[in-house]
């Protein structure tokens, strides 16, 4: 069912329910006090009789039939009857269409036990009235159709049913064309996203000036938007660049092997040419496996974690490094160790940690002219704060927020093997570490600063 339909069906249903609680209360207002006002005349025709009874007595019996006669018009299909307590009957007074009522003991007991009830006769009211007059104490009993609330009860029906169903008729109508005003942003918005696809991301919802749900609906998916045109433009870049860089080192092996077999050499010459085609492979190899660290640090599986000692992976990391290249000078320094051992611990892989805080330091003495980065680690609140300076050239506000895009080399980095991977690597894992990697630049050097949080702050079961 569609969203029209159902605010059409909820708006008429609602507005009906409250239709019908409005003309259900006006009938009974209007019922009881009907009802109030014929007892009211009931009583007051018992009294006045009661009051000629009392005076006259039976010698003004005939006044009575006179003065029930002439009211009949008041008091349709009335009934007079006057008794003493044993039920002895004084007067007694029948409309040609009324039923005559003889007053049981029970009724005679009832109304001298009361003093005054009201009781029903068929489709006749009638009250019961226990009288002490001035002469004589006795009972009368009036009864009559009260046919004028009847046909007022009955028109006031009939117009409030037939206003009811004009209601609804008009709820419905009216639902339509509100529930129609109401979908037709959200028919926008269908339609426009509709027309977009991958080949046309750059395209975006209309937004108005409101600030309603749906205008903030609508900015909501542009933003997505913006992150799916990012993220796809961030793919092609990366594709392009990755085919680039895998062809480079296999049309250089295709090249080398090709002019090697052109004519006999020497072996001599086939040695220098397998030594150019085994640096070729390293590269290669080198290139492959940063790529399947990429892909699996953005796999949408999950990681399972464990406690692991950052100053630990800092001290491996600098012992490798300098093994790696003996060129490399790192310095670590740790200012002040905290007193809890699990200030210093984070949930994390500790595969994945080391290559991310590895990648940084090399980058540091790859960079800086004396081949040197200085380490520092901090604890603050409860986050380890890590700091790789170097002595590098300045990097540019500009180029510092394309650095950890894949494959961008800055313009200091161009004379420097390397394939522009190194960081966006790092910066996934800290990301999924939860934390968080900046990077300041001035003529003093460059600091990477990584934030992550202590096993004290948060405690991940995994990273997805």
């Amino acid at each position: 069912m569609k969203i029209r339909t159902k605010i059409t069906l909820l708006f008429t249903l609602v507005v009906t329910a409250i239709m019908l609680a409005f003309s259900s209360f006006i009938y009974y207002l209007t019922y009881t006090d009907t009802k109030e006002v014929f007892r009211k005349r009931l009583r007051s025709r018992a009294s006045n009789n009661a009051q000629v009874f009392d005076y006259s007595g039976e010698a003004g019996i005939d006044m009575l039939r006179r003065i029930d006669a002439g009211t009949l018009t008041l008091l349709p299909q009335k009934t007079v009857i006057i008794t003493d307590s044993t039920g002895s009957i004084f007067y007694d007074y029948n409309a040609e269409d009324a039923d005559s009522i003889i007053p049981d003991p029970d009724m005679i007991a009832k109304i001298k036990q009361s003093g005054e009830i009201f009781f029903q006769i068929g489709n006749r009211n009638a009250i019961g009235l226990d009288y002490e007059g001035q002469k004589r104490n006795f009972i009368i009993v009036v009864a009559a159709s009260d046919e004028d609330s009847r046909l007022r009860l009955a028109q006031l029906k009939s117009v409030l049913l037939i206003s009811l169903l004009l209601g609804i008729v008009i709820t419905v109508v009216v639902g339509i064309l509100f529930s129609s005003q109401l979908v037709r942003p959200i028919r926008r918005i269908i339609h426009e996203v509709r027309n977009i696809s991958s080949r046309n991301l750059s395209r975006r919802l209309v937004t108005g000036i409101s600030q309603d749900e749906l205008n903030e609906l609508a900015k909501t998916f542009n933003d997505l938007l913006d992150r799916l045109q990012e993220s796809f433009n961030s793919q092609r870049r990366f594709i392009s660049n990755a085919s680039h860089e895998l062809s480079t080192p296999l049309t250089s092996i295709s090249s080398q092997l090709q002019v090697s077999l052109q004519k006999e050499r020497n072996p001599e010459e086939y040695r220098k040419v397998l030594r150019s085609i085994q640096e070729d492979v390293e590269q290669l190899q080198q290139l492959t496996r940063s790529l399947l660290e990429i892909a699996k640090t953005g796999s949408h599986g999950s990681i399972e974690l464990e406690e692991i000692r950052v100053d630990e992976v800092l001290l491996k990391i600098v012992v490798d490094v300098k093994r790696i290249n003996p060129d490399y000078d790192v310095e670590i320094i740790f200012p002040e160790l905290p007193d809890d051992e699990k200030q210093c611990m984070v949930f994390g892989n500790d595969d994945l940690l080391y290559i991310a805080i590895k990648n940084i330091i090399e980058n540091g003495c790859k960079y800086s002219p004396d081949k040197r980065s200085a380490v520092t680690i901090s604890f603050k609140d409860e986050d380890i704060i890590i700091l790789v300076n170097n002595k590098g050239d300045v990097i540019s506000e500009e180029e510092i927020e394309r650095i950890f895009q894949p494959f961008y080399r800055g313009t200091i980095s161009s004379e420097i093997k390397g394939f522009g991977l190194g960081l966006p690597l790092a910066k996934r894992i800290i990301g999924l570490h939860k934390g968080i990697i900046t990077v300041h630049s001035n003529p003093n050097g460059t600091t990477f600063s990584i934030q992550l949080p202590s096993i004290r702050k948060k405690v991940p079961a995994h990273i997805n």
